[in-house]
C-alpha cells in the first residue's frame, strides 16, 4: 500500500450488510457522518474469509477518488521503503496475483508483498473480471 492511501488505523466495528455486493464487502460503518464500505481484503484476494475479532483493524484508504475500508487481521509495522527495494512479483504467479501485487519487499527476513490497491477496485466492474 502506497503511504499515501493511507488514511487511519482503525479497530474493528461490526459493519452493516447491504444488498447485491460483492462477497468481500463486509457491510458500511459511519465514519464521522460519512459511509464507509468494509473490504474483507483476505477475501478480495483470493484467500479465506475473515472472521472478525477485536484483534482485526480496518485500514481507512483511498483508493483513486473513493475512502474504502480494509478489514486485516492485523497491523504490525509501519515502513518506509524505496522504489529500489521493491522486488518484481515472480513469474510463477498468476495474471490475477500479479496484478494485485506491485511487488515483493525483502525486509529483515521476511517477504512481503506490495499490495497495488488500484487494481483490487478498478473504477468499472467490466475491469474487476
Amino acid at each position: 500500500m502506497n503511504i499515501m492511501s493511507v488514511r487511519e488505523i482503525r479497530g474493528w466495528t461490526q459493519a452493516t450488510a447491504m444488498p447485491h455486493t460483492p462477497a468481500y464487502v463486509k457491510g458500511v460503518i459511519n465514519l464521522r457522518g460519512a459511509v464507509l464500505p468494509i473490504v474483507d481484503l483476505s477475501l478480495r484476494l483470493g484467500m479465506k474469509p475473515a472472521e472478525p475479532t477485536e484483534r482485526h483493524v480496518i485500514i481507512v484508504a483511498q483508493v483513486r477518488d473513493r475512502i474504502v475500508g480494509l478489514l486485516v487481521d492485523a497491523v504490525s509495522d509501519i515502513l518506509t521503503v524505496t522504489d529500489e527495494a521493491i522486488q518484481p512479483t515472480p513469474e510463477i504467479a498468476s495474471d490475477a496475483e500479479r496484478s494485485f501485487a506491485r511487488g515483493i519487499l525483502a525486509i529483515e527476513g521476511r517477504m512481503i508483498c506490495l499490495v497495488e490497491l488500484e487494481a483490487l477496485f478498478p473504477e468499472t466492474e467490466s475491469e474487476a473480471a
